[in-house]
């Protein structure tokens, strides 16, 4: 596979994402596959490549899904002495949901939060269905797309379902501990019903900018932990989200793995029902604002113009009455109303 490493788009512990770009015509082999213009490698030094190695084991067996990142293939590459293992996925230009967040001042809209919410559940159903726990579900690993879609990522810690693992396995701590359901704090359980609690914790966050817990300016992650593993307390649910929504995560925050509803069961939840189209949800009348909520245009993006506007830009489907009014109000008036061919005279 030809290709050059371009600008760096993201660092972690073992690891770093560039983008790639392609340097004349890719040779298909065993250990490589075609690429589109515009996609990210992840890159590790061999010897720190083990999660790396196990994200695209995982990615194989999952094949090809809307909700979940694409791989193109791997390589290894000699740089500055060194040799590197090299994963190409997937670029996502709007980031991740985590960065969604911030950008949008520490609260997405609900309206959003639903479909992000469904995308993520059907990405997790297809997961589960295949036999795979991902084991790190958090914003930060659902990436964001120029059209607004969203994908699960980063599959590092993602494992097989029923698989067993040595003593040492159970007691380690796999995973981010703000996102750890009970069963995984005292037992070491990396099931299924876990990506569920982490979801519940994502959607919290969505909802309030913050982690699902309520922490001590001053703790730890033990006496987080420990919380988490006395049974005693649950995350909690935020007043602002819907009757719906509070009980979409409640059924994620269920104590008893065994009665967690499971990623094909909130499919089927009313919190994450397909969006209606924009014809169904247009007001008829001046009073036909039934869904409005005064607070929804604080975290709207305000100006057509705007980069924040841009980031948004989802298909039209998913709007509310609200933010399409909210898009036609601009600072400065237009140069003539009267260019527009459009216009009808009321009386």
């Amino acid at each position: 596979m030809d290709w050059v490493r371009g600008e760096t788009v993201g660092r972690g512990s073992f690891a770093t994402v560039n983008l790639v770009i392609p340097k004349g015509k890719s040779k298909s082999n065993s250990n490589s596959t075609l690429f589109p213009s515009t996609a990210a490698v992840k890159t590790s030094e061999v010897s720190t490549s083990h999660s790396l190695k196990n994200e695209k084991q995982i990615l194989d067996c999952l094949g090809s899904h809307k909700r979940i990142i694409r791989c193109f293939g791997d390589d290894h590459t000699f740089e500055n002495g060194e040799k590197y293992y090299n994963l190409f996925l997937e670029y996502a230009s709007a980031g991740t949901l985590a960065y969604q967040v911030k950008f949008h001042g520490g609260r997405i809209p609900e309206q959003y939060i639903r479909r992000y919410t469904r995308s993520i559940v059907e990405g997790l159903s297809h997961i589960h269905c295949n036999g795979f726990v991902h084991c790190d579900i958090k914003l930060q690993n659902i990436l964001v797309f120029h059209d607004g879609e969203v994908k699960i990522a980063d599959f590092g810690l993602a494992k097989k379902t029923g698989e067993e693992q040595s003593e040492k396995q159970r007691f380690e701590c796999r995973g981010t501990p703000l996102f750890m359901s009970p069963e995984l704090v005292n037992g070491g359980e990396h099931e299924s019903p876990a990506d569920i609690w982490a979801l519940g914790c994502a959607v919290v966050e969505m909802v309030t900018g913050k982690p699902a817990w309520n922490l001590e300016k001053d703790a730890n992650m033990w006496s987080l932990l420990r919380r988490i593993g006395a049974r005693e307390e649950s995350p909690v649910i935020p007043g602002e989200l819907s009757k719906e929504g509070k009980d979409f995560v409640e059924k994620c925050f269920v104590n008893d793995p065994r009665k967690r509803w499971t990623a094909e069961m909130l499919l089927n939840h009313p919190f994450v029902e397909e969006v209606k189209s924009v014809n169904e949800s247009s007001p008829r009348t001046h009073f036909d604002f039934n869904d409005w909520v005064s607070n929804v245009s604080e975290s709207v993006p305000n100006s057509p113009e705007s980069e924040e506007f841009c980031q948004w830009d989802v298909d039209s489907s998913f709007c509310s009455a609200v933010d399409r009014l909210q898009q036609l109000v601009t600072v400065e008036r237009p140069a003539s109303w009267s260019e527009s061919d459009s216009w009808i005279s009321v009386r």
